[in-house]
This record gives C-alpha cells, structure tokens and sequence, in this order.
C-alpha cells in the first residue's frame, strides 16, 4: 500500500479514497488463464465493501440504524472497461474513490491495477433503499465521511 498505513484485510484509507490488495486464485481464471470477466465485479464489490467498513457505512452500521427503518446498499448503475487481463497470481490493487454524492446516491470510481498498469475502469452509481425498495437520503452525518480530501 502507498500510503504507509501497515496493511489489514479491509485495505486502508488514503488521501483520495481506498486501496485494496487481492490476488487472483486458480478459481478466478478461465480456460486461457486469464481472470474471468464476471470476477473483476467481485474484485470491485471487494473493493467497495471494505471501503465502507472503514468509513463507517458498512452493512452493520445500516441494519442497526437508531434513526428509523433498516436500508441496504444496491447498485443502481455500473459501467465497466477491460484494459488488459490479469493473470493466476497476479497481485491486483482495487482502488475506490468518491465522484460524487447527492441526496441518495453516491458516485464511486474503482480501477484495478497491476503493478500500476490498469486492468480495469470501473464507474458505479450506488444507493440506499428501504426494505420496501424506495431510495433513501444519506444521514447527513455520513456525507463528510465519502468525502476524501481533495473532492
């Protein structure tokens, strides 16, 4: 990780967003060896869960929420680009950033690197929903924490 923080399985913090290590395993590949196109969604969502853990807007702070009904995460919108593929034992970085955040969404860029070449561009438009399945607008005390530093 670049930003000195030691390394924990849920990644670190930086300036601009998250890092995130992950290596590919033998069940990431396909028949070429390359990693499978549906895994790098995986490798994202890996990415995007352990970002939330660590700035407080995981899955645990929602469903024991004080100030009224349980919500969940969706993704609403996801586009992808492959670049290049990564390999069996490739190291990957998964990085997440903030875009955006307005009322009830939050706007989050992910790329996967090796070895600081991308694999992968990834933008995602996330949401939280009640149980019934209509949006919900963030608790303002969580707009500071997507934020990073230099949106």
């Amino acid at each position: 990780m670049a930003t000195g923080e030691p390394a924990t399985l849920a990644g670190a913090l930086t300036e601009t967003g998250h890092l995130l290590e992950a290596r590919v395993y033998y069940a990431d590949t396909d028949l070429s060896g390359s990693v499978y196109h549906a895994r790098y969604l995986e490798f994202l969502e890996r990415g995007r869960i352990e970002y939330l853990r660590l700035v407080g807007g995981h899955r645990a702070n929602l469903t024991d929420r004080k100030q009224g009904d349980e919500v969940v995460w969706i993704i609403r919108r996801l586009e992808i680009e492959y670049r290049q593929p990564a390999r069996l034992d490739d190291t990957l970085t998964i990085e997440t950033k903030t875009a955006d955040i307005s009322g009830a969404r939050v706007f989050v860029v992910q790329r996967i690197t090796r070895s600081g070449k991308i694999l992968v561009n990834a933008q995602i438009e996330c949401a939280l929903v009640d149980q019934y399945g209509r949006p919900q607008r963030f608790p303002k005390e969580w707009k500071r924490l997507f934020r990073p530093q230099n949106m």
